[in-house]
C-alpha cells in the first residue's frame, strides 16, 4: 500500500493542478505548473514543502508558474531532456528510464514524443500511479502538435504495457467532451457506454473524472484501442494499427 500522498485540483479553464507528497521525507513535487499561485496556495494549505517540480513538457500551462515557485520554494525542477531549452528554471533534464525520486519513492521517465516532440511521463511503478501529461486523456489523447502519428502511437502502446491497475492523473478535464467524440467511434462498446454514464454523472455533480485508470481506457479509450482488428476494418485500415489511429486523431480534430 502507497504512502505518497496526491492532491489534485482545478485550475485556470481546464487544467489540473497536482501535488504528490511524501509523509516520511516531508518532500512534495508540483506535477507541471499550470498556475504558480493555485499551487503554493494549496500547499501551504496542507501544510506541505514545495521541494521539486516535474515538467512533462514545455507548453506554458505546463511550465508558465515554474520561476515564480522556484523563486517562493527553491525547489528543484525536473523536465524532458528533449526540451531543456523550453523548460524555465530547469535543473535536471531527464529522459527514457532515467530515475527520479521523492523521497524513498521511485519513478521512471517514460519518453512519449507525439503531443511534443519531448513529451514525458512520470510512472511510479511502486506506487501504481502514472502523471502522463497531454499524452494520454480520460477517453483521449493529446494533438499531434510536433510529433507523427506513428510517435503518438508508439508513445500510447508504452502506456498500453503498464500494468492496468496503474492509476492515470492527466492534465486537463477533457473527459466529456472526449466521450461525445468516442461515442461516435464505436456506438456498441458496452465499456464505453458505462464510462460515459459515470462521466455524465461526475459532471454533473462537478466532481472531476481524473484521474482514471488505465484498465478502464484500455476497455474504451479509442485511441487506445488502434490494434482491435474490428476499429481497424471500420476505420478503413484492417491490419494497419497506426493508420487506424491517424484516421481516429483526425476525426477527432474535425469533430
Amino acid at each position: 500500500m502507497s504512502d505518497i500522498e496526491i492532491h489534485i485540483f482545478p485550475c485556470r479553464q481546464d487544467n489540473y493542478g497536482i501535488l504528490v507528497h511524501d509523509p516520511a521525507s516531508g518532500e512534495t513535487t508540483a506535477i507541471d505548473t499550470p498556475d504558480d499561485q493555485r499551487i503554493s496556495e494549496e500547499a501551504k494549505a496542507k501544510g506541505w514543502t514545495l521541494t521539486q517540480i516535474w515538467n512533462t513538457h514545455w507548453h506554458p500551462d505546463h511550465t508558465g508558474g515554474n520561476l515564480a515557485l522556484k523563486e517562493e520554494w527553491n525547489c528543484v525542477i525536473i523536465g524532458p531532456v528533449g526540451e531543456q531549452e523550453k523548460i524555465p528554471g530547469l535543473d535536471r533534464a531527464v529522459g527514457e528510464n532515467a530515475l527520479v525520486n521523492l523521497g524513498t519513492h521511485e519513478a521512471r521517465v517514460i519518453d512519449l514524443p507525439g503531443h511534443t516532440a519531448g513529451h514525458i511521463a512520470f510512472h511510479m511503478p511502486d506506487d501504481m500511479v502514472a502523471f502522463v501529461g497531454d499524452t494520454l486523456f480520460a477517453l483521449g489523447c493529446g494533438r499531434l502538435f510536433e510529433g507523427s502519428p506513428d510517435q503518438m502511437w508508439d508513445s500510447l502502446s508504452k502506456l498500453k504495457a503498464l500494468p492496468e491497475d496503474t492509476i492515470i492523473y492527466c492534465a486537463h478535464e477533457y473527459t466529456q467532451a472526449n466521450a461525445k467524440f468516442a461515442v461516435t467511434i464505436e456506438p456498441e462498446n458496452q465499456a464505453l457506454k458505462a464510462y460515459v454514464k459515470t462521466v455524465t454523472e461526475l459532471r454533473s455533480a462537478n466532481k472531476p473524472t481524473v484521474p482514471t485508470i488505465l484498465s478502464r481506457e484500455l476497455e474504451a479509450n479509442p485511441f487506445l484501442r488502434a490494434d482491435e482488428p474490428a476499429l481497424q476494418a471500420a476505420m478503413g485500415h484492417p491490419g494497419n494499427d497506426v493508420e487506424t489511429f491517424a484516421e481516429i486523431r483526425r476525426r477527432k480534430d474535425n469533430f
